[in-house]
């Protein structure tokens, strides 16, 4: 059946592990359960969980509107299907420094391998939106420790998103990446990098693995899983890719749907019967009562 047989605490293990390896994790962002139960059959390292695409998913704007609850519910139904570790998107932690503890401890109870708390004020924007406020580097390293002392098990990856480089330039996104990595954090993203040589800056100011988001669209140059690990990045998220394809596939569809009066011109790009219920285990669930159950593919 697919749901994760690896329990939480073997999957964050695993994931430090992955991050002592030296090769770059790739981690695709599933917006629903289902899209994680392909990013795990096609062999990726681990599963994105965006704040982004849960703010938009809800029809919502990615300004901070969503919750603690929603986010930890739908990240813990993405985690619940899949044996590779999943990291989610915290935004700002949800509050102050005790909110912050709150939040690492319910995304544990949920399953995540990790999460990342980032030093916008709240509430927050999108990571490529202008207009960016940064809290004082201070008050991001409380949320920094609150996050680390809070934690339960020690391989639950506390990382650190800076979105200073576009309020404070390059060299004032590395001081802050030195001053989170100082503080506890296991992991640096810093955002909205503008080329690979923005990521080598951040990567020889800290001592701890650092993620790229490369999101389309956005500030960032599209770089190569090469280009990538040639700068030293050990994660590269991909957070809205899956499902900017799924709903241009979904628009044009409802498009031809309305000027043909049917769909038939659209199935030959559709997902069939049979691939979906592979993906969603119908005959592994025979083995639960086979008298009750017994569908045929």
């Amino acid at each position: 059946m697919l749901h994760a047989r690896t329990p939480a605490h073997v999957r964050r293990a695993a994931l430090r592990a992955a991050l002592c390896s030296g090769r770059l994790l790739r981690f695709p962002g599933a917006f629903n359960p289902l899209s994680a139960v392909l990013i795990t059959e096609l062999g990726f390292d681990g599963i994105y969980v965006s704040g982004a695409v849960l703010s938009a998913d809800l029809a919502l704007p990615d300004i901070g509107l969503t919750t603690l609850t929603e986010i930890a519910g739908r990240a813990g139904q993405i985690a619940r299907v899949s044996d590779l570790p999943a990291l989610v998107d915290a935004d700002t932690g949800f509050g102050e420094p005790m909110n912050v503890a709150r939040t690492i401890q319910i995304l544990e109870d949920a399953g995540l391998a990790g999460c990342h708390i980032e030093d916008q004020v709240n509430p927050k924007r999108c990571g490529h939106l202008d207009g960016k406020t940064v809290v004082p580097v201070e008050e991001m390293v409380r949320r920094i420790r609150a996050a680390v002392t809070a934690r339960r098990d020690e391989n639950f990856l506390i990382c650190a998103r800076t979105d200073a480089r576009a309020v404070e330039g390059l060299s004032g996104a590395a001081d802050r990446a030195r001053a989170y990595a100082d503080a506890g954090a296991d992991m640096i993203f810093p955002e909205a990098m503008a080329d690979a040589g923005e990521f080598e800056t951040v990567r020889r100011a800290v001592d701890v693995p650092i993620l790229a988001n490369m999101t389309e669209f956005g500030k960032s140059e599209l770089l190569t899983t090469d280009t990538l690990e040639s700068a030293g990045v050990s994660v590269v998220i991909y957070p809205v890719t899956l499902l900017r394809l799924a709903m241009g596939a979904v628009e044009d569809g409802l498009r031809r749907i309305r000027a043909d009066g049917t769909q038939a011109g659209l199935v030959d790009r559709m997902q069939t019967r049979a691939r979906l219920y592979e993906l969603l285990d119908y005959p592994g669930y025979n083995t639960f009562d086979t008298n009750i159950f017994n569908f045929r593919i």
